[in-house]
């Protein structure tokens, strides 16, 4: 069985096209600044191994549509295609930021459902309708089922006092504000290959995952299921990112407009684009920060050192809301490769029960690895999330 997964941005369609019977990558791709004078293609066929190839398509994509047209062209190419026609995908998975309250489930996409990501749209304006285009294409072009996947369903166990702002009740009541975090596919992913890794039933442990990347969250996961998360409305919120602040004191939005002759939403822009890391020391990239540190940049000690801080006070925070962690989870682009912030999250946790092995740590994870050693009351692992494969798996139930 063959699935397309496709993320579909405002100028950009990114997809990867799975074989399910071994869940292997046949190819993926990504199509650059759609709408601009010049678009760009890469497509890469069978990107994780050795026969990989890749090309580069430059040209005009006026739109999604000849954007998806050109995936096509490359996925059916004689020498780095992979499939003959269309006709051999078996279902289509498209990952949608928001949800809201209406999806707490991936749902197959009818009229309802295309209804629904509009009405929800608002929260996540520039995401959720740039999906729609995305779908409103790949039916056209793809007759088979189509699969919606929301990145903040499975936050969407979180009972209501973790997801509620204390601000009047008729303001959530009639705009919908509240937390719904995000990065949700990476952790549902990451929580259930931790259970198997551990040779545990998801129901019988209880796991932090921690996803750091450009964007970065963390989940608090009792019996497979989201308790809590770091983000909130938006995912601005939380721990400090490459160049989000994280959470800042609300009034402090106020403060900076008045005295920088601002408007919320420049206030806002700044906190979305200018903050962060690149805000604390010009730099969004963890490592050009450890280089700069090694040559005695203070500023980039000050960010790395204040990235580990905010980390290590959430999972302290969800221990406590847990009660027992059975592991701690490190995923994403930096929590994957990067040994330097977890040695720094996890430093003068060994009276809590957690022994980090430096050695192991200091490894190329891979796939997956173990970082704490056997003395350790609370695994620590690293685990490579995959969400396109969560997307896929979801859609094969549907398929099926």
């Amino acid at each position: 069985m063959k699935i397309l997964v496709i993320n579909s941005g405002s100028s950009s369609i990114k997809y990867q096209l799975l074989d399910m019977e071994n869940d292997s990558v046949l190819a993926s791709g990504v199509i650059e600044c759609i709408g601009l004078e010049q678009g760009i293609l890469t497509h890469k066929k069978a990107p994780d191994t050795d026969a990989a190839i890749k090309i580069v398509v430059e040209q005009p994509i006026p739109d999604h549509a000849v954007g998806m047209h050109l995936a096509v062209d490359a996925l059916t190419h004689p020498e780095h295609g992979v499939i003959t026609d269309a006709s051999e995908i078996d279902g289509v998975g498209h990952r949608i930021v928001h949800g809201g309250e209406k999806f707490t489930t991936p749902m197959l996409v009818d009229q309802s459902v295309i209804d629904g990501i509009r009405e929800v749209a608002d929260l996540a304006p520039l995401h959720n309708l740039a999906h729609l285009t995305g779908i409103e294409v790949a039916q056209s072009i793809f007759k088979c089922k189509h699969v919606t996947v929301f990145d903040t369903a499975f936050h969407q166990t979180m009972p209501a006092k973790a997801y509620q702002y204390a601000i009047p009740y008729e303001i959530y009541e009639e705009l919908h504000v509240r937390r719904y975090g995000f990065h949700g596919t990476s952790h549902k992913y990451v929580a259930r290959r931790t259970a198997e890794l551990l040779g545990k039933p998801a129901e019988d442990l209880n796991i932090i995952t921690v996803h750091l990347g450009n964007g970065s969250s963390l989940a608090a996961i009792q019996g497979g299921k989201c308790i809590d998360t770091s983000m909130g409305m938006t995912p601005l919120a939380g721990v400090i990112m490459g160049t989000r602040s994280g959470n800042v004191d609300p009034a402090v939005l106020k403060f900076i407009a008045e005295k920088k002759g601002l408007s919320i939403q420049e206030v806002e822009e700044m906190l979305t684009k200018r903050s962060g890391l690149v805000g604390i020391c010009g730099m969004s990239d963890m490592r050009d920060i450890h280089s700069a540190i090694e040559k005695g940049d203070e500023r980039a000690k000050l960010a790395l050192d204040m990235v580990c801080h905010r980390v290590r006070q959430y999972i302290g925070a969800y221990w406590a809301e847990l009660g027992r962690v059975d592991a701690i989870v490190f995923t994403a682009g930096i929590g994957e490769n990067d040994d330097i912030v977890r040695l720094g999250v996890l430093k003068g946790m060994e009276p809590m029960g957690v022994i980090l092995d430096e050695a192991a740590n200091a490894k190329r994870a891979g796939e997956w690895a173990r970082i704490s050693t056997p003395e350790s009351k609370v695994d620590v692992l690293v685990v490579r999330t995959n969400e396109e494969l969560e997307i896929a798996r979801e859609t094969v139930k549907f398929v099926k």
